[in-house]
């Protein structure tokens, strides 16, 4: 068990500057080591992480013998030909930020790299740690006496500017449902605890990002829709995204419902994007609404201030790294989200992509098989 983590860290880009400034609040853990190709972000990551030795490839941070684990938070795309390349030079402990990846073709690649993999890999899931969802969570069964509908509602701002534009174009991101959403497929499947069987989408491109070019070329993302999902157990979730929403007092709305009883969460976006004006930021809530007897209660989930500016995700970078770093010291024997989970989130984002862009039902049969449906 390692007296300090020393972590590796591959992109510190937007969430790479996050996940920097997360590890650096977590007691006896140590940037040690970074890869960054964009000189702008790599001057960025230098600043929050002084002492970290910058490096100009993946096989050259491996090269650095004081290493315990290594993140990932490179483009969406670069994710599986890194981590491919870590499994033949050097297995560590590994987190990776989703989506797990954007291409189908890449699904047999993951099941061989699963069965070659020696180390722990945990696939970065932020909105399971943000305190009032992750509350939710652990209250949900006792307050709906068992889930039969579950809407997830973000509305929010637009995709923020990156390296390159590569959240502009469904190559790079694996589209909006991917990019965006396989977090909150991701907790549809954790809180239904059943796989889904049918997904339904409608979607398009409706307000942003339509006067931009690239190389000639205009952005191919989504930013708005509805996704239905049915899962094995009969039971039914709702996904509401808009991209153009982010006059709202709440980013994310959770909404459970059970024989029982309704239990919500209700979550702030990024305090930075919050106008002085206005005052304080909101604060997220819990809301259990029981149907006998009536009487909403309402609880504040109030989040450490040094958290909430350390990122734009409610504190939850915190206690994700919180919880792999207590596997890496073996004091958790595997991670919270694995590889599994991070592949059947993609999948499901890719199922509601091609669902809205068919305008047909997508069936999936078993686990990494769909099919389109009448």
């Amino acid at each position: 068990m390692p007296a300090k983590v020393r972590y590796g860290v591959i992109g510190c880009g937007m969430m790479g500057q996050e996940h920097l400034r997360n590890i650096a609040l977590l007691p006896d853990t140590e940037i040690t080591v970074i890869f960054e190709p964009d000189t702008e972000m790599a001057a960025r990551a230098a600043g929050i992480t002084p002492g970290a030795k910058l490096v100009s490839s993946v096989s050259e941070l491996l090269d650095v013998p004081e290493l315990d684990c290594i993140l990932i938070a490179s483009p969406n795309h670069c994710h599986v030909p890194q981590m491919q390349e870590i499994r033949q030079k050097r297995p560590l402990p590994l987190l990776v930020e989703k989506p797990l990846f954007t291409d189908p073709k890449e699904h047999a690649e993951l099941e061989a790299f699963k069965a070659a993999y020696p180390a722990p890999i945990w696939v970065a899931m932020e909105y399971r740690y943000m305190p009032a969802i992750a509350a939710l969570i652990d209250q949900v069964e006792e307050a709906t006496g068992g889930i039969k509908m579950l809407t997830i509602r973000e509305h929010r701002f637009p995709f923020l500017e990156k390296v390159g534009a590569w959240n502009r174009f469904n190559r790079y991101s694996g589209g909006t449902f991917v990019e965006k959403c396989c977090h909150f497929f991701d907790l549809m499947r954790l809180m239904m605890k059943s796989e889904p069987v049918r997904v339904m989408a409608s979607a398009g491109q409706d307000a942003n990002h339509k006067d931009e070019t690239y190389d000639g070329e205009q952005p191919d993302i989504l930013d708005n829709g509805y996704v239905i999902v049915d899962f094995e157990n009969g039971s039914r979730a709702l996904l509401d995204l808009c991209m153009f929403a982010e006059g709202s007092r709440y980013q994310e709305e959770v909404v459970a419902v059970g024989p029982t009883g309704k239990i919500e969460a209700f979550v702030p976006g990024p305090g930075r994007f919050w106008p002085e004006d206005l005052g304080e930021p909101p604060v997220a809530q819990l809301v259990v609404s029981p149907r006998r007897p009536k009487g909403p209660r309402t609880l504040e989930i109030p989040v450490d201030p040094a958290l909430l500016d350390a990122g734009d995700h409610n504190g939850s970078t915190f206690y994700q790294h919180e919880r792999f770093v207590a596997v890496v010291r073996g004091e958790i024997d595997l991670p919270e989200v694995t590889l599994e989970d991070g592949r059947r989130a993609v999948e499901m984002g890719l199922a509601a992509q091609q669902s809205a862009r068919t305008g047909q039902v997508v069936t999936l049969s078993s686990p990494g098989v769909s099919s389109v449906a009448c």
